[in-house]
């Protein structure tokens, strides 16, 4: 028995890997957060697959469900939004595990910050503009920040930030960084990237909390700063150069 937990991507149904499809197909139990997991995902489960939602459960109920089928020899499909590597809250569920000697995998997914991306249409980093893409977020109720990540720690670097969970604090968020990026720093706020009701909201920094009130619709933002996002002067990379020689292709 194994306990697959499953990045299941941004929000829109297609946006899943190949092997997460699998697994959720070949797993009799799949518990999963139905507050932001598609219904259109749990179609691939076996038709009388046991499917637990686990939003408004505890750990210790999430653990009691997983323990259960464990010790019916049954394989379980864990799903959380986005992927698993951050603010999935996985490292507490592996933990448990392991005290219990439950075997489990991991299968990444297609995480929220490149879904926004794909939405704004463009890079995150450029040549000689931004190299670096730094994913954080602010404090919140369920999670402290430890000291020294801070918003100004990471702006003093001028790369593109990503910042989730976030978007509560946006007048804080703008008031902090403003003094590094410049009022006039490209910016913007992307609402349920690959749902069909993202929204998106594109505005220079320092006009971002006030533009935000014409969206309705506030849930699963992530908000985007940096030059990056509205730099079209920037250099070619080396890449595609013919005179740049490289393993495939000679100068």
């Amino acid at each position: 028995m194994t306990v697959h937990f499953i990045g299941a991507g941004p929000g829109a149904p297609d946006l899943i890997t190949l092997r997460a499809r699998d697994r959720i197909a070949a797993c009799p139990v799949c518990l999963y957060a139905g507050s932001i997991i598609p219904e259109e995902v749990l179609a691939h489960a076996p038709e009388d697959a046991w499917l637990i939602n686990t939003a408004s459960m505890a750990l210790d109920d999430i653990i009691g469900e997983i323990q259960k089928a464990h010790n019916e020899g049954l394989d379980v499909a864990r799903l959380h939004s986005g992927d698993l590597a951050i603010y999935s809250a996985v490292a507490e569920q592996l933990r448990r595990l392991r005290e219990l000697a439950i075997p489990y995998e991991l299968t990444p997914g297609v995480p929220a910050f490149s879904a926004a991306a794909a939405v704004l249409g463009q890079e995150l980093t450029m040549p000689g503009v931004a190299q670096s893409l730094v994913l954080t977020r602010t404090q919140g109720r369920a999670s402290s920040m430890p000291e020294g990540e801070t918003l100004e720690a990471y702006a003093a670097t001028g790369t593109t930030l990503a910042i989730h969970l976030s978007l509560h604090t946006l007048d804080s968020v703008v008031q902090r960084l403003t003094p590094f990026y410049g009022a006039a720093c490209p910016a913007a706020v992307v609402f349920r990237a690959s749902r069909p009701d993202e929204q998106v909201l594109r505005a220079p920094l320092g006009r971002l909390a006030e533009d935000l009130e014409r969206i309705p619709e506030k849930r699963s933002a992530i908000i985007l700063v940096g030059p990056a996002l509205g730099e079209t002067d920037f250099c070619n990379s080396a890449l595609y150069d013919p005179a740049h020689h490289r393993l495939f292709r000679d100068a």
